[in-house]
């Protein structure tokens, strides 16, 4: 029975030679000859010659190792931003287990522990993870790390200080935010979205309406509380204030080391 045989041929040049009943396929790279093979006409149909191609790796998206998960790249200023919130979620908890010490990951609206099944909701896949500070601060890949409040500082005067930096980071429109989505301009794909949070008494409150992310720098006397920011869907700030407790559940922006 007749056969196609297939060939991957990467910057090759091939050259037949016929001898008598058989074939001999050639393989040159660079005028020398690598290989060769001989073939009987009477088994061969045809020869299908194709070019592997390999995609090079795009610049402008980073790819986490630990679960494929992708983030677009943005640079703001001197600062290079992973331009969604931190999807990594390698177990996850119902609200009302919380901890100011161990690491804690949820998913806005879930009350289980399957992984899977949390993945599989719109939230996770739009808004991504909710942490507790200690999870938040060791969440971020290889490469990466939670930005610190020095750093969202450094962002938030760039973006034209805490008044208006709100309005240039956040997604534009009403799809995620609550109207009216006041002064939303995106303006350096930011994107920043309403997440909403876990409170420390284990409700979620306020997708839609504010956004929360945990800064990696701890605040109080003991330091019992961390800095973070947050956004509202009615006006253009940026606002930077103290958790009341590390066991609050916020999203998480990774920025380059």
């Amino acid at each position: 029975m007749k056969t196609s045989i297939i060939l991957t041929a990467i910057l090759f040049c091939l050259a037949l030679t016929v001898h008598g009943q058989h074939d001999t396929l050639y393989f040159i790279k660079n005028k020398v000859i690598i290989n060769k093979q001989s073939i009987k006409k009477a088994d061969l149909d045809s020869a299908v010659f194709y070019r592997s191609v390999v995609a090079e790796p795009d610049e402008n998206v980073f790819v986490d190792a630990r679960d494929g998960n992708s983030y677009p790249i943005i640079t703001i200023a001197d600062q290079v931003w992973m331009g969604e919130n931190l999807r990594y979620l390698p177990s996850v908890s119902g609200p009302g287990t919380l901890s100011d010490t161990d690491p804690k990951y949820y998913v806005y609206g879930y009350d289980g522990t399957d992984v899977a099944v949390a993945k599989a909701l719109d939230y996770y896949s739009t808004y991504g993870v909710l942490y507790n500070w200690p999870a938040a601060v060791n969440a971020c890949p290889s490469g990466w790390h939670i930005a610190t409040d020095a750093e969202w500082t450094q962002l938030t005067n760039f973006a034209g200080g805490e008044n208006a930096a709100g309005g240039k980071l956040k997604e534009t429109g009403t799809v995620h935010w609550q109207a009216p989505n006041n002064g939303a301009t995106d303006e350096y794909g930011f994107s920043a979205l309403p997440t909403g949070f876990l409170k420390d008494n284990g409700t979620f409150m306020y997708v839609g309406q504010y956004g929360y992310w945990w800064t990696g720098t701890e605040s109080g006397g003991n330091n019992t509380k961390a800095w973070r920011r947050y956004m509202l869907y009615n006006n253009t700030k940026l606002n930077k204030d103290e958790t009341s407790s590390k066991k609050q559940g916020f999203t998480v922006r990774c920025i380059k080391d």
